[in-house]
């Protein structure tokens, strides 16, 4: 069956290597939380906010391996009064059943959505 999980961080500054290092934790906190190998993974769409320029998310994934994984990034729509330095994932992947799914948001992305940010379920 195939399954999907979403997460979120806040990326402390429009740095290459604050951008880099945050994707791969989003996404290593994502994969640990929901028990997913790499080798499970379908594909992994990154979405940024406006204001981070400085990197691809996905190239700090690369640099951890994913070589055969396929990654995706784009940009958010601009929000008024929406939160900035976001990093958003959604991580598609195989299961061999249906389960539910932990959602995890990081360094004040919490607030997006905190019906979800304190280990609940999608």
């Amino acid at each position: 069956m195939t399954r999907a999980v979403r997460g979120a961080i806040q990326v402390a500054e429009n740095s290459r290597q604050a951008v880099e290092k945050s994707a791969v934790r989003l996404v290593s906190e994502v994969l640990r939380a929901n028990a997913i190998t790499e080798q499970q993974i379908v594909s992994i769409i990154f979405s940024l906010t406006e204001d981070l320029t400085a990197a691809n998310p996905a190239t700090g994934l690369r640099r951890e391996g994913f070589s055969g994984t396929p990654l995706f990034c784009t940009q958010e729509p601009r929000i008024e009064g929406g939160m900035p330095r976001v990093i958003r994932v959604l991580v598609t992947f195989e299961s061999p059943g249906r389960r539910e799914t932990i959602a995890v948001y990081l360094e004040g992305a919490e607030a997006l959505r905190a019906d979800l940010a304190r280990g609940n379920r999608q």
